[in-house]
């Protein structure tokens, strides 16, 4: 079981790792988008949202309290959501289409990496993981 747990950590992350490295690589055109989405500081977010996505994807993909990379990256998606697809303004409806994919996609992630925690936290024993979790749930 412990192999097919990794494998499964190494697809859950490649999302978040090219996205952190997206994020740390191209601040600029990152930062134009987050901007025209309303988003506050979005230069300073947009490295912020960058570490996060590194911290909690590598967290979760060496074993290093992969709990706590796992609410990283929750931390991250909710918010993601709500403040960069939120199709419910959108009058055009491709736009909408559009953002109602990505926020379906942003929280389904959420739900996956929640998950990921509470397996995490419950899970003393994890194999294959550098470190055992932060956290203890029973």
């Amino acid at each position: 079981m412990d192999i097919v747990v990794l494998i499964g950590r190494v697809f859950f992350v490649i999302v978040f790792l090219f996205s952190a490295l997206g994020h740390l690589t191209q601040p600029k055109a990152m930062a134009g988008y987050a901007q025209s989405k309303g988003v506050p500081a979005p230069t300073v977010m947009v490295f912020v949202s960058g570490i996060v996505l590194a911290l909690g994807g590598l967290s979760v993909l060496l074993g290093i309290w992969p709990d706590l990379g796992a609410l990283l990256l929750v931390v991250f998606l909710v918010p993601t959501a709500l403040l960069m697809h939120s199709f419910w303004q959108e009058s055009d409806d491709e736009a909408r289409q559009n953002e109602m994919i990505q926020f379906n996609k942003d929280i389904g992630l959420a739900g996956a990496a929640l998950m990921l925690f509470a397996f995490f936290a419950a899970t003393p024993d994890l194999g294959l993981t550098i470190t055992g979790p932060l956290f203890t749930l029973v």
